[in-house]
């Protein structure tokens, strides 16, 4: 599977708000949010498994969150958004999880595939 971020960014999604007029920061909410919002929440439970599950990429799920936050451009408001719901996707399997276990093997698989059906949504319908 190719890195999500870098699949958006090639695809000229992320960061697609500066080429739009000049808004206030906090009013510019892209057509795609509630993806970006889901996506981010994956991202943050992704960089709990998969370094609980000692899969080696456990930090990378966090340098793809930076690099989503550096692309969108997000105003406060927005990246407040963005990085509540990774940390909420975090810390809810880190209050369950202590050790890797079949499920949460199988919450890594589940989620894996949505973030790439998100990501190619998102490259389909907003791509330039």
């Amino acid at each position: 599977m190719a890195p999500l971020i870098a699949c958006l960014m090639l695809h000229g999604i992320a960061g697609a708000q500066e080429t739009q007029p000049a808004v206030a920061e906090n009013d510019i909410t892209p057509a795609y949010e509630g993806q970006l919002l889901r996506l981010s929440e994956i991202l943050g439970a992704l960089h709990f498994l998969r370094t609980l599950c000692e899969a080696g990429d456990g930090p990378a799920w966090r340098t793809d969150m930076d690099t989503l936050l550096a692309a969108e451009g997000p105003g406060p408001v927005r990246r407040g958004k963005l990085v509540a719901r990774f940390n909420h996707g975090f810390e809810a399997f880190h209050a369950i999880y202590t050790a890797c276990t079949p499920a949460a093997d199988l919450s890594i698989r589940r989620y894996l595939a949505e973030a790439e059906g998100i990501t190619g949504d998102i490259r389909l319908r907003y791509g330039q």
